[in-house]
């Protein structure tokens, strides 16, 4: 892989700090690593009764297991101290600039502790693509779009002037030919502090920028930055990815921000403890109600800066708590009070440097937070505690676990119960030829036939129950589409009747949130309901097939079926429209317009074509992405399932020396009750799992 050379290659200056009290939190995530470890053992028990065969498909299995790397997406409000909660997370006070300007739009994803080949980049940058950026140039992005549309000229005239003087800066900086970098990736063997600078950073000082001064060179058509770091603390794999927000001038923030949380299962909303939660905060609202609830852990930062925690910190939650019941948020989301500042001061060592405020904020909130085992802390991992760390690990270890991470062993484990059964078919077909009876199979051309026919029936089957379910969820998505837009027109009409042309009417698209998020909920059971009838007849099928193939009855055999994928949250829906503006121009665009019909037909176009992108973004891309999901999940089983049907087959033509070398012919009755022991173990463990999850 080709790597970009550094004239002046540094180090990191952001070293990783390494301290014990940095595990705390992270208890069920030693467990999930334990379980890992006591799943890997038992595939090394079938790797000694299966032989080379099963010794590679189990080897897989590991390997799947140890790449895991569950995601969380971090957002949050401008200046709430994100970053520097992020750096605080890994260990690493000074990684990311806290401080960068505002017009930065990367997303930052930390791989912690995630294996990659020995010749793979520690850092990726991704540039824009040439339409992304053709996009904000030349129509604004988002919000140029909705001023467009509106007829907001003087708005429009704003946002472009803006873009110009973006535009010139970002030539000032790379050259006349900067367009030649869209699309672009940049990868470097070494991370290091003039990177970050480099790409991630903005900086303020455009006017004063020297040629020779490469902070921020690149950090304006750098779409995202993909950085693999090392840290002790955490026991598995993980990745935090750090995102722009959304309040940003052209809306390209959000979309991006969008994206990211497409990519992650856990959000941690990051808030201000000065500002906390506000009408004023409807673009991050909207995004969360999209999640599931129990995926958000909300981090009310900066404490640190309250007169007093004790009494602060119960009223900002109520609060909180307050505002996202009276705006569709997430029901009864995980609140965690903490620092940020106070986790890195505790991380540095540095306790005296502490400014006095902060101290006492820092006492006060003691008095509240500790309990009985903080008696056995030093004074550092008391101030990790109070930072609020532990307590952000904790809840985002345990959505780990029982979340993704159950999800990820019970299906390993399933894949490991059917390897076990498909090695015990094998075995006993060879025992059976090693006592000189005679054994009656289908030939390979024969058993490989019927396979394909087994295959596209049953992939068949998925396409046209899938097909079923995504049409009913277009209709039901058109017509709730059909539905708001019919009554915020008639509401429309009413506040003319009622209160004339004069006062400007809002109406909150919430409603159509509301209705197409149901419309998805039940899309993802119907999702979930067909897959796993699918799937469940496909291993009735194979199992039938097995049976014709080798007539042979072997005890406990039976092959189980893969879980349903998880369906994505419908994250789009939290995109900003028209109606969620209320802005000069939405007024603008009210008092330009005269007559009834002129407002009924500019409103209904207008807000026809806003939510059209959304329609499409759930009725196409999700639902397509949803169904190769489905089908790619089933095409893996069924070809796993090909293998060790072959593979049993193979040992049907294997001559009587060759398959003493294989399994030799003593022990038998051990052989088999190792058997029954390690498909008992799995059984137990996928039970135990599904009641955790």
């Amino acid at each position: 892989m080709k790597m970009e050379e550094l004239t002046d290659e540094g180090e990191l200056a952001a070293q990783a700090v390494q301290h014990d009290f940095m595990r705390n939190g992270l208890e069920k995530l030693d467990a999930f690593r334990d379980e890992v470890i006591d799943l890997e053992a038992t595939l090394a028990d079938v790797n000694k009764l299966g032989g080379a065969d099963a010794e590679k498909k189990s080897a897989r299995l590991i390997k799947q297991l140890r790449h895991f790397e569950p995601s969380i997406t971090m957002i949050g409000q401008i200046k709430s101290g994100k970053t520097s909660l992020v750096n605080a997370m890994i260990g690493r006070p000074d990684l990311l600039p806290a401080d960068v300007n505002p017009w930065t739009s990367v997303v930052t994803s930390l791989h912690l502790n995630t294996a990659i080949p020995s010749d793979a980049p520690t850092a990726t940058f991704q540039f824009f693509s040439k339409d992304e950026w053709d996009h904000l140039i030349e129509n604004g992005g988002r919000i140029g779009e909705l001023a467009a549309r509106a007829g907001a000229d003087a708005e429009l005239e704003k946002v472009r002037s803006q873009i110009i003087e973006m535009r010139d800066k970002t030539k000032e900086r790379l050259g006349r030919k900067f367009e030649l970098l869209l699309g672009q990736k940049h990868n470097y063997a070494d991370l290091n502090d003039d990177l970050i600078e480099r790409y991630v950073c903005m900086g303020d000082d455009f006017d004063d920028l020297e040629e020779e001064d490469q902070q921020g060179r690149f950090a304006d058509i750098t779409k995202s930055a993909d950085l693999f770091l090392k840290t002790a603390a955490l026991p598995i794999p993980l990745c935090i990815r750090d995102t722009p927000g959304v309040n940003d001038t052209f809306m390209m923030r959000e979309q991006i921000t969008i994206n990211a949380l497409r990519d992650s299962r856990i959000c941690v909303v990051v808030l201000s403890a000065h500002q906390a939660l506000s009408s004023m905060d409807m673009g991050l609202i909207r995004l969360i109600s999209n999640v599931k609830a129990r995926e958000v852990v909300i981090f009310v930062n900066r404490i640190d800066e309250l007169s007093d925690p004790s009494a602060q910190v119960p009223e900002i939650r109520d609060s909180i708590l307050q505002t996202l019941a009276d705006n569709n948020g997430p029901e009864n989301p995980e609140v965690i009070f903490g620092s940020a500042y106070w986790a890195n001061v505790a991380l540095k060592g540095d306790l005296d440097d502490i400014v006095s405020d902060s101290a006492d904020a820092l006492y006060n909130w003691a008095e509240t937070a500790l309990n009985a085992d903080a008696t056995s802390m030093d004074t550092h991992e008391l101030v990790w505690q109070l930072s609020g760390m532990p307590a952000l690990y904790g809840a985002l270890a345990e959505r780990i676990a029982y979340g993704s991470g159950a999800e990820v062993l019970a299906a390993s484990r399933k894949r490991a119960l059917n390897l076990v059964s498909g090695v015990r078919a094998s075995n006993t077909m060879v025992s059976m030829r090693l006592d000189g009876d005679t054994v009656a199979v289908m030939l390979p051309e024969e058993l490989n036939k019927r396979l394909d026919l087994l295959e596209d029936t049953i992939l068949k089957m998925l396409d046209e129950r899938m097909e079923g379910v995504f049409q009913q969820f277009g209709s039901r998505v058109d017509q709730s589409h059909k539905r708001f837009l019919d009554r915020a027109l008639e509401s429309l009409l009413q506040h003319l009747e009622t209160k004339g042309e004069d006062e400007v009417w809002q109406y909150s698209p919430d409603g159509l949130r509301m209705l197409l998020r149901t419309s998805y909920q039940v899309m993802r059971r119907n999702v979930a309901t067909t897959c796993e009838e699918v799937y469940a007849t496909a291993a009735k099928d194979l199992a039938a097939l097995c049976r014709d193939a080798f007539g042979v009855a072997v005890d406990n055999f039976s092959i189980t079926p893969p879980a349903a994928p998880e369906v994505p949250a419908p994250v789009s829906l939290g995109q900003t429209i028209a109606l969620d503006l209320q802005t000069s121009w939405w007024k603008g665009w009210w008092k330009r317009r005269k007559g009834f019909r002129a407002f009924a037909s500019g409103f209904y176009d207008l807000i026809e074509a806003e939510t059209a992108p959304i329609i499409e973004e759930l009725k196409q891309r999700q639902a397509t992405a949803i169904r190769k999901s489905a089908e790619s999940d089933l095409r893996e089983f069924l070809g796993e399932q090909r293998a060790l049907l072959n593979d049993i087959s193979g040992k049907t033509e294997l001559d009587i020396e060759d398959l003493e070398n294989i399994f030799g012919i003593q022990a038998q009755n051990e052989r088999e009750e190792l058997f029954d022991y390690i498909i008992e173990e799995l059984r137990d463990d996928s039970i135990a799992i599904g009641k955790t999850g």
